[in-house]
C-alpha cells in the first residue's frame, strides 16, 4: 500500500486521519503481518536529523503518525490541511476497541510487570472482549539470541495481530526495525502509553494535548529526566519547521 505523506523536517510522515491509520492497522493484524508503525514526535524526528541510522529506520516504516501537535500544524501548514494528531494513546485505544470487535487479539511489551498487570484489568474492564494473548516485561539490558529468539516465538505463536511495545524511543524503534519479518504481528511503538493507561503517569488534559503543550505538562511532572532532552529538541525543531513553512509559502508565491 502507498499512502500519501508529508515530508516534515525531513521525514515522510503518514498524511491519514486517525480513522484511517487505525482502520489500516487492523487490516495487516487480521492476517497477523509483520508490519512497523511508529508514532512520531519532535524527539523521534530529531533524533532522526542526527542519527543516519536511525533516519534510514525510520524510511523503512510501513506507517509514520503525526503524534505530537507541531507536526500536525507542519502538515497543515505544508498543504494538509484537515490532519488530525495520531497520537499514541488514541491509537492505542481505538486499536484496542476494534481489535475487540474483530476478533483480533493483542500483546504487550514493554514496562514493568505491575505495570502489565494494571493494564491486563483495565483492559478486561473496557474491552471485555478483547482478547490478551500474551505480555512480556522484558529485562533492562539486551537479550541474548537465545532470549530473543524465544521471545519472538512467544509472539508468533501467541497469535497475536497487534504487538503494542513500550519500549521508549528510539529503543523500540530499533527492536521493531530489527524485528520486522521475523515477528509475524503488527509492531506498534507507543511509548509512554502503559504507563499511562495504568495510572502510573497522568494523561494530560485535552485542552493542553491540542494547544501543543504536552511537552510542558510531561515535564512538570518529570523535570530531571526530561529536561535535557526538550532542550535538545524542540527549538532545532522549531528552526527547521519555520523554515520549511516559509520555503514552502514563498515558493507557493511565486508559483502564483
Amino acid at each position: 500500500m502507498n499512502f500519501p505523506t508529508v515530508n516534515v523536517t525531513g521525514t515522510s510522515v503518514t498524511a491519514l486521519p486517525l480513522s484511517e491509520q487505525v482502520k489500516v492497522v487492523l487490516h495487516w493484524a487480521r492476517s497477523c503481518s509483520s508490519r512497523v508503525v511508529y508514532l512520531a514526535n519532535v524527539h523521534m524526528l530529531m533524533e532522526s536529523r542526527w542519527d543516519s541510522s536511525f533516519h534510514a529506520i525510520l524510511a523503512d516504516a510501513d506507517l509514520i503518525t503525526p503524534d505530537g501537535m507541531p507536526l500536525v500544524w507542519v502538515m497543515r501548514a505544508m498543504g494538509n490541511r484537515q490532519q488530525d494528531r495520531v497520537a499514541g494513546m488514541d491509537v492505542f485505544l481505538n486499536a484496542c476497541s476494534q481489535a475487540a470487535s474483530e476478533g483480533v487479539s493483542i500483546y504487550l511489551l514493554g514496562s514493568t510487570q505491575t505495570v502489565l498487570d494494571k493494564m491486563k484489568v483495565k483492559l478486561k474492564h473496557n474491552f471485555p472482549n478483547l482478547r490478551i494473548a500474551g505480555t512480556e516485561s522484558p529485562p533492562f539490558r539486551p537479550l541474548t539470541a537465545a532470549e530473543d529468539t524465544a521471545l519472538i516465538e512467544r509472539i508468533n505463536t501467541s497469535g497475536a495481530g497487534l504487538t503494542f511495545v513500550s519500549l521508549g524511543c528510539p529503543k523500540q524503534e530499533r527492536w521493531m526495525a530489527e524485528h520486522k519479518d521475523k515477528v509475524r504481528s503488527v509492531m506498534i511503538g507507543v511509548g509512554a502509553v502503559f504507563d499511562v493507561y495504568a495510572g502510573e503517569k497522568r494523561h494530560a488534559p485535552k485542552w493542553v494535548r491540542e494547544l501543543g503543550l504536552e511537552w510542558f505538562y510531561r515535564l512538570v511532572q518529570e523535570p530531571r529526566r526530561l529536561w535535557k532532552r526538550y532542550w535538545k529538541t524542540i527549538p532545532p525543531f522549531l528552526w527547521l519547521a519555520a523554515q520549511q513553512v516559509a520555503n514552502e509559502n514563498s515558493l507557493h508565491r511565486r508559483l502564483f
